[in-house]
């Protein structure tokens, strides 16, 4: 966008969450230009640009028909798509004619990342290449500073340089440390009953925990389905072995839909109200019974 339309333009990133409530405020589209990535649909007029590729990504049938009757070629949705990522590169190049070398590195591994296309699980969880250890940084990083800064740099540098950095190296290593002892408290937790392995983190800080674990534990599970409570919901997240012997057989963006959630049909998740954990654990005790049969 930067390098087609608005190259003299003041850039700014704010990350979102799922949410039980609506998830957009009014205070959120306050540039002259507003774009989503990767999240939900706004019918809000101010919104400029619209990617996405999840299966659930309108929050309400009007917003669906919104999305349909618009005619500026600038909201984009093609669920086809396992990144986000290759979905906009290919937009870019083949409407726009946008394809900059230097910025290979990181579609390659934002492919990775967001569409799940690691080798094994081993990869997913013991994080060796620099964007593992800079996904974990800014997933588990507190306030956006560093986010905004780790941003501007994947525009211009190589992701090892930036891995590289004192100040990434001093917020990685308590993350790093962190992220091993959830493997340790994850396998205590979780249980495997016919191919799907259920945990419940009540209790615990770990709302953000590699969604890989899980298979790296139990290779031999399809499914797995857990209750992360946190101070602005109450999660439960629903997902598939990428490296599973068989295909499943469930489309888990359409079971969470059933209860106000959404996601790809091998990954999905459905957010509650803060405290509504026996309500989370039921919802999840009915969706491991759905997907062992």
């Amino acid at each position: 966008m930067q390098g087609v339309f608005y190259p003299e333009a003041e850039y700014v990133y704010t990350g979102m969450a799922h949410k039980a409530s609506q998830i957009f405020e009014g205070s959120l589209f306050d540039g002259d230009v507003n774009a989503i990535v990767d999240f939900k649909y706004s019918s809000d007029p101010r919104l400029t640009w619209w990617f996405d590729h999840h299966q659930s990504a309108f929050l309400t049938p009007e917003d669906a028909a919104n999305y349909r009757q618009d005619r500026s070629g600038r909201k984009l949705y093609d669920p086809s798509y396992k990144s986000c990522t290759s979905y906009i590169c290919a937009v870019a190049r083949e409407r726009y004619g946008f394809a900059p070398a230097d910025l290979d590195q990181l579609v390659e591994w934002a492919n990775i990342i967001d569409g799940a296309q690691y080798p094994d699980a081993k990869t997913a969880v013991e994080l060796g290449a620099p964007a593992m250890k800079l996904t974990l940084v800014i997933e588990g990083s507190k306030g956006s500073e560093i986010i905004q800064r780790i941003i501007g740099w994947m525009q211009h540098r190589r992701l090892e340089e930036i891995a590289a950095e004192p100040e990434i190296q001093a917020l990685f290593e308590p993350l790093y440390e962190r992220h091993v002892k959830s493997v340790d408290l994850i396998g205590g937790r979780a249980q495997q009953d016919n191919g799907v392995v259920y945990f419940d983190l009540t209790g615990y800080d770990l709302e953000g925990y590699n969604k890989f674990i899980p298979y790296y534990l139990f290779p031999a599970c399809t499914y797995t389905v857990s209750v992360s409570p946190s101070r602005f919901r109450t999660k439960i997240s629903v997902g598939s072995n990428p490296w599973a012997k068989e295909e499943p057989k469930h489309n888990l963006a359409s079971i969470c839909e059933r209860y106000g959630g959404g996601g790809h049909a091998r990954v999905g998740a459905i957010s509650f109200e803060p405290g509504a954990v026996e309500k989370a654990r039921a919802v999840a005790a009915e969706i491991v019974e759905e997907l062992k049969q």
